[in-house]
């Protein structure tokens, strides 16, 4: 089931690999882990991730382009459906597939597949290899009970790995690389070794007001919530970015400002500082606040947020006939630009953080 890891040779591998499942099952944790940085926002509410989002993990013998998506869920709303049109876009496209599905409390001596898992193990191509990641074990209490309900999830599919990890503490995640990596076609790497994702660094600024905002608030407000870019000014020692904090209601407005503004500056404060390890110097960030009204289910507004086919995540890069060398990938949004040209309206993509002297 998992043999094949010491098959690879030495050609460099490279490939695209869709995390796919249910929402809340940390897929976006799994992602962080992998690169051991934290690219990915996270919160308690399901549906935290909306777009499609790339996470390049890079070493020696293969490139990994991990794809963090949507989790699979029923759609009350288009902002709602457009996250699964990504989330199936990724499983149809990707190289290799792993389907996370969760332990904890569930898991007991009656446990049986969650059947949302059997609708969205359906959306994965036959013939893509997929490795079924149990993750959460840290909290399956007694630890009998992880063989018979991997047993059980074993079965619904043929998987070429299963692997039980914890993506919280970390534990597992080398193995699922390894069994990846194996599985993964030969070839040239897809993009640029030290490019981290293929989002522009000003989509990430939105997303990190975005987690602090969901971090902070609760029931009906996190879920209506999008943050849009509205000036994103570089400059080589400071730069002034401004963005504006969409919600769905007029009252809730007054729940992302707070008594005395305190919780919106709690929530710049955090957000910035974040932003500041990105690029790599102290920013000036300017918030406001707005009501969109049901911005969610419009197309219209949902289109001037960003949430589009084309703002899901870079489609998986086409690959070249064997006989032509590829050239690392360049992404569409924010691409990279000579350093003596002016910055990418969008911002550069983000890259790895260097060590600071």
């Amino acid at each position: 089931m998992g043999g094949s890891v010491d098959v690879l040779c030495g050609a460099m591998r490279a490939g695209t690999v869709a995390l796919l499942g249910r929402p809340n099952v940390g897929k976006s944790t799994f992602l962080n882990a992998c690169l051991g940085e934290r690219i990915a926002i996270t919160s308690h509410h399901p549906q935290t991730t909306r777009d499609r989002i790339a996470g390049i993990l890079s070493d020696d013998d293969a490139q990994l382009v991990f794809y963090d998506t949507p989790g699979f869920h029923r759609a009350s709303h288009r902002l709602g459906e457009r996250m699964n049109d990504v989330a199936s876009s990724a499983a149809a496209e990707c190289d290799v597939a792993i389907f996370m599905t969760d332990g904890g409390p569930r898991i007991d001596e009656a446990f049986k597949p969650d059947p949302e898992d059997v609708r969205i193990l359906g959306t994965i191509p036959p013939k893509t290899p997929t490795i079924l990641v149990l993750n959460k074990i840290d909290r399956v209490t007694p630890r009998s009970l992880l063989l018979p309900a991997l047993t059980a999830l074993s079965a619904l599919r043929e998987f070429a790995a299963v692997v039980p990890v914890s993506a919280l503490k970390a534990n597992g995640v080398d193995r699922v690389v390894k069994e990846v990596k194996a599985l993964l076609p030969e070839g040239d790497a897809l993009f640029d070794t030290e490019e981290l994702s293929d989002k522009p660094v000003r989509f990430f600024v939105a997303e990190l007001v975005r987690e602090q905002i969901l971090r902070r608030t609760r029931q009906e407000v996190p879920h209506g919530v999008a943050v849009s870019v509205d000036a994103f000014e570089t400059g080589p020692k400071r730069s002034r970015i401004a963005v504006t904090v969409h919600v769905a209601k007029e009252s809730h407005k007054g729940i992302i400002i707070g008594d005395g503004g305190a919780m919106l500056k709690a929530v710049g404060t955090h957000a910035r500082k974040r932003a500041e390890t990105l690029v790599g110097h102290p920013i000036h960030l300017e918030i406001f606040v707005r009501a969109s009204p049901r911005w969610f289910d419009d197309p219209e507004r949902l289109a001037d947020l960003g949430y589009t086919d084309d703002a899901a995540g870079a489609r998986a890069p086409r690959k070249k006939a064997k006989k032509k060398k590829k050239k690392p990938h360049t992404p569409a949004p924010g691409a990279p630009r000579p350093r003596d040209a002016k910055p990418a309206p969008r911002g550069e993509p983000a890259k790895r953080a260097k060590a600071r002297s």
